[in-house]
């Protein structure tokens, strides 16, 4: 029997497309795999050509061949005579030939996906041989073509993400659409497998245990729940550990003659009916305990009652998906085959389609054209030269440079760089970096070609020392492409340009644009780069690995023993001290060549130990093809890896920049698969920083975090804006992010897509009224009446004229924003203009009677803030595995577009500098009892002043350690903040790690943190004496900063990535070291104590200074050059 796949069978494993000889994509097809034939031809041509080849062997049996045959019959979409049913036609086909070759064989050129892949790695012919099916069928239908109603859907996706994905003028492959194909798969599995009612109601639990701290505020393990039906409420005692289902049964039970009062027809039941937050769109339902919900932990943290309303269920059916245009490809589509089927050795030349990359012994070339800009640059630089090299991850495989030449608008060089590395040692990732580096030197080549030895390239200062070599332009070129094919022929790429304040230090900076391999789509005025690529008459392609075993014996650590038999290498025991120490260093301890050679030497002991993973991994050489096949077959024999407990910091640090090669980079996705929601959401922002540093679009990374989002919305929410900020600021990865955004738009469902509507058409038009109030006083910081009264009758207009009725809150989800309360909004005094905005809560179940304070802000890019933010969350969990509440406030804060983005406003807070100037004004700054007596105003009874008091040791405590470990600098009285209970919170970070600002040339950083004299009157602290109050405080900062060093290797990691990726400036390797003395790395705890205990006293020492700091502060009314915020 055959096995029928049509283009439309979800379960159809390989698809072809028959659009006659016009079919063939250009980007794709003309290269004529004839030695004779080597140039470009139309794609019309080309069809011709392969067509008048493969004719006069069109059914001819293949059986003398010493390769697999596969016997196919293919379904024609044309009618077979007598009209009883289609046309078939049965061929052998060879196990190596390509997809297009077969598609000769017929006598037409039919499209399918992927051209060139060997025709026995598709997946169908795996699934025929595993069915011991003599003829495979496949069916050939029409392409079919995309109908209005789609275009229609593509635009309005386009709309929500700010990027219109299907353009692909900037792109020399079709990795953009290859990408968008394959995530169908991704995304349809997920679909078909996805809980309607789980996905729509999406609680938010927790899978850590509750904490201690949190515990004790529970009563025999009882709590009490307010459950409202309408305009009633009725209050139950339940255990903390029943679920929901078990909490409705009780209700039910317990309400049983009360259904007429509580308004509850009598034929229903706990089935019809769910928990929500009141006030919030937030479901108690699942099979969790109540004590794993977070709202139910927030509840109990703050001391809070618990009020749910009883409703019906929402309707899945809002979560609907649109029907996909795409047929899915074969889950096979671009994998390469093996070395062995693909090899040339031994086989009939006449036969061969493609080539082994590992059969080409030639070292690697390309070929320098010229460089063209459209205006030159204003720099005194005369002359200009490239270099290129050859990197895998961070490791350089090979350098080379060219001949320095005048600066003119148009440079050639039409030279070759041969490289040291072989081509068949190319790794999957590898990438060329072409850089234009402008100096005043003119320098001797070394040779006939053209190049400089390595050291004249990295020489940067001329004898005299003032004139220095400057990067200008760069650019990379994945040498391997997304379908494991070797780069060949001409290409123009358009360069990034450096940034004018990073030129000089750029040498030693590290950042994540710099790893893209994405070209500037400013083509007008941006400098292109003419390369040429070495070009073949057939595709090369790497191999997916061996099929042969090798005696790789040595190569894998292995020696021979008695008669023969192969034993792994035992460590000597004078080495394993050396090794625990290399293992145990922290990930920005560098290896020296030593290290790596030990780690290699013995990495199958290694391999037992997955903390030493990224130490060995980072010994590889992966310019070696015999080194990345035995690192290969080590992580496919090791089961160390996944038997081992869950490790973030250690699965993250493989995500890093360092590491390219795929299935490392899958192994540490692989156990991120085991986070829990509330996790995921914990590390989102950094692990979509991570996606920077994926050589490809698809990888295991992406269609993780397109899994996760489309299993819960909460995440989803989160993910949408952070690509959709990404996409709009970072115009080095707009391509990739837009792909994974796209992808989980069409699989988010309605509901989600007019909830992004509302969030983005909410957004557009406050961008729209801060920009024409901006306009009105510009570079004024004072606001005047005027504007404020415009302001109102522009927003008054705005919610007549179409604004949503009603949003969600971008930074938090859960909560829905009404009508704007136009007579409570007003622009901020500062430069930037940003509108202090209050909306209606429009949930009519709140019981809070507050409006929701936004801050909406235009000109600052705060992805920045929202790292800094996501950090301090991080340590909160830190610490709450320890049972410390430090009352962390990591107010709401997220970037919706190019430096436009919207932050919270905490309610009953203000700045303490408020505080100092009501009194006395600009003195106040020295009135040490002011902030004191401010607090007690506040508080009703001696009781809660005592409550709050103890609230401002331990967060002021949480803070002081948070500020110092992140080194978060220009602290002022203008962003500290204090809410009326108590607690202490930090705004603005816009200096961290011991990047400080200065004045007149003058540090204005005089402490390691903030601790002033009235912070300390709070704790009952004056001069040098320590109240109860004051010990306490030392030994909670002890112990959270204790808490942090004892997982310094995931925070050391969490600041590389954010480093690397989040912030507006490059960030150079030495501002990172900050991390590894803050934290004390590599000495006792005993010593990282007292250290911290000096820290502290240095801050009571000094701070008069910081008072000093903070009268001229309120003296100047803002500072130069930064932007005051007053929340």
């Amino acid at each position: 029997m055959c096995e029928r796949m049509d283009l439309f069978d979800v379960n159809g494993l390989v698809l072809l497309h028959a659009s006659g000889l016009n079919a063939v994509s250009s980007r794709e097809s003309g290269w004529v795999m004839d030695k004779e034939h080597s140039e470009q031809l139309s794609d019309e041509e080309a069809a011709v050509v392969h067509d008048r080849r493969h004719r006069r062997r069109k059914i001819c049996p293949l059986s003398h061949m010493v390769m697999d045959q596969v016997c196919v019959e293919f379904v024609l979409p044309t009618v077979a005579r007598g009209g009883n049913g289609p046309d078939t036609l049965q061929l052998q086909v060879a196990g190596n030939w390509t997809v297009e070759q077969v598609k000769a064989q017929k006598g037409t050129v039919c499209e399918i996906y992927d051209k060139h892949q060997v025709f026995q790695t598709l997946d169908c012919i795996r699934y025929w041989k595993a069915l011991k099916k003599d003829v495979g069928r496949i069916q050939m239908v029409q392409r079919p073509q995309p109908t209005e109603q789609s275009l229609q859907y593509q635009r309005y996706l386009n709309r929500l993400m700010g990027y219109d994905v299907t353009d692909v003028s900037n792109v020399h492959d079709d990795e953009l659409e290859f990408t968008r194909r394959k995530l169908l798969t991704t995304r349809k599995i997920e679909l078909r497998d996805r809980d309607p009612r789980l996905y729509c109601m999406d609680p938010w639990v927790s899978c850590k245990p509750l904490p201690q701290h949190v515990l004790s505020k529970v009563s025999n393990g009882f709590i009490l729940l307010v459950i409202h039906i309408q305009t009633v409420s009725q209050t139950i005692k339940v255990s903390i550990d029943d679920t929901p289902d078990q909490v409705l049964s009780s209700f039910f039970a317990k309400t049983a003659n009360k259904k007429a009062l509580l308004g509850i027809p009598e034929d229903r039941s706990d089935n019809d009916f769910v928990l929500r937050v009141c006030g919030r769109e937030e479901f108690l339902y699942g099979d969790k305990p109540l004590q794993n919900f977070r709202w139910v932990r927030q509840c109990l943290k703050n001391g809070e009652e618990i009020h749910l309303v009883l409703e019906k269920p929402p309707d899945p059916d809002l979560d609907v998906v649109q029907k996909e245009d795409w047929a899915q490809v074969d889950d096979c589509t671009g994998v390469a085959g093996t070395h062995e089927q693909l090899t040339i050795s031994e086989k009939d030349h006449e036969r061969v389609f493609t080539i082994s990359m590992w059969d080409c012994n030639r070292k690697f070339r390309v070929k320098i054209l010229g460089i063209d800009i459209p205006a030159l640059p204003k720099t005194s630089e005369l002359i200009v030269y490239i270099e290129a090299s050859i990197f895998h991850g961070q490791q350089l495989l090979a350098q080379e440079r060219t001949a320095s030449k005048p600066f003119t608008e148009e440079v050639l060089w039409n030279c070759w760089l041969e490289f040291s590395i072989k081509i068949k040692d190319l790794p999957k990732g590898a990438r060329l970096n072409l850089q234009v580096v402008c100096g005043k030197q003119i320098q001797t080549p070394n040779s006939k070609t053209g190049t400089f030895h390595q050291d004249n390239a990295s020489e940067t200062t001329s004898r005299e020392g003032k004139s220095k070599n400057r990067l200008l332009y760069y650019v990379n070129l994945l040498l391997i492409d997304h379908r494991s094919l070797l780069r060949q022929g001409e290409f123009i790429l358009h360069m990034w340009k450096m940034p004018e304040k990073s030129l000089e230090s750029s040498s030693s900076s590290i950042n994540a644009d710099k790893l893209t391999s994405a070209t500037n789509p400013d083509k007008t005025s941006s400098m292109a780069v003419a390369i040429l690529l070495d070009k073949y008459c057939y595709p090369v392609v790497l191999p997916k690995s061996r099929d042969t075993a090798r005696d790789v014996g040595r190569e894998a650590g292995e020696e021979e023993g008695e008669g023969g038999v192969r034993v792994q290498r035992e460590m000597p025991n004078h080495l394993k001290k050396q090794f625990e120490a290399i293992v145990s260093t922290d990930p920005l301890h560098p290896l020296s060549p030593e290290d790596k050679e030990l780690l290699w030497h013995f990495r199958h002991e290694c391999m037992k130990h997955p903390r030493a993973y990224p130490k060995l991994l980072g010994s590889v050489r992966w310019g070696k093809q015999e080194d990345v096949l035995a690192t290969h077959q080590l992580l496919e024999r090791s089961s160390a890896w996944d038997t081992s407990g869950l490790d973030v910091g250690l699965a993250m640090q493989l995500l890093d920049c360092h590491y390219s090669d795929a299935q490392v980079r899958s192994m540490a996705v692989r156990k991120l698969e085991t986070l829990g929601d509330d996790d995921v959401l914990r590390y989102l922002l950094q692990l979509v920083q991570a996606v920077k540093f994926e050589p490809y679009h698809n990888s295991a990374l992406v269609r993780f975090l397109l899994k996760r989002a489309l299993r819960s919305k909460r995440i989803g929410h989160f993910l949408f804006w952070f690509l959709r900020s990404e996409i709009a600021q970072s115009m080095h990865y707009q391509q990739r992010y837009a792909v994974l955004l796209e992808a989980y738009l069409r699989g988010c469902g309605e509901d989600m897509l007019l909830d992004f509507k509302k969030q983005v058409d909410m957004t557009e038009a406050l961008q729209k009224v801060t920009r024409e109030v901006k306009a009105m006083s510009a570079d004024k910081y004072d606001v005047t009446a005027q504007v404020v009264f415009q302001l109102r009758q522009k927003l008054e207009a705005l919610q007549s004229s179409g604004l949503p009725t009603s949003f969600r809150v971008p930074y938090d989800p859960g909560l829905r924003a009404g009508a704007l309360l136009i007579e409570q909004c007003k622009v901020m005094a500062s430069k930037k203009k940003p509108l202090w905005l209050q909306f209606k809560r429009a949930d009519p179940t709140t019981l809070c009677k507050d409006s929701i304070g936004i801050i909406f802000k235009d000109g600052d890019d705060l992805r920045q803030d929202m790292l800094i933010l996501q950090i301090l969350l991080i340590m909160e969990s830190i610490w709450e595995t320890e049972s410390l509440d430090l009352c962390l406030l990591p107010y709401g804060c997220i970037s919706t577009g190019n430096r436009i983005g919207m932050i919270e406003i905490v309610k009953d807070a203000t700045t303490i500098a408020n505080i100092q100037q009501s009194v006395v004004g600009s003195t106040g700054a020295f009135k040490d009892e002011i902030l004191c007596q401010w607090l007690r105003d506040k508080c009703i009874c001696e009781d809660k002043f005592q409550q709050a008091v103890e609230k401002f040791l331990f967060s002021c405590g949480g803070y002081c350690v948070a500020t110092y470990v992140l080194g978060i600098g220009d602290r002022h009285n203008d962003n500290i903040m204090i809410t009326e209970s108590g607690n202490l919170f930090h705004i603005d970070f816009g200096h961290i790690l011991g990047n400080y600002k200065s004045f007149m040339g003058i540090s204005k950083e005089w402490v390691p943190f903030v601790l002033t004299p009235d912070f300390l009157y709070v704790m009952g602290t004056s001069g040098k004496k320590s109240s109860p109050n004051f010990l306490k405080f030392q030994d909670v900062c002890v112990k959270a900063y204790l808490a942090l060093r004892h997982h310094t290797n995931l925070l050391i990691i969490l600041f590389s990535m954010m480093l690397m990726t989040g912030m507006p400036q490059l960030t150079s390797k030495e501002d990172i070291e900050y991390i590894r003395e803050a934290l004390t790395v590599g000495r006792s705890e005993e010593e990282a104590q007292r250290h911290l205990m000096d820290q502290i006293d240095i801050c009571r020492e000094k701070g008069w200074m910081v008072q000093i700091n903070w009268f001229v502060h309120l003296v100047l009314g803002i500072k130069q050059g930064v932007e005051k915020r007053s929340n």
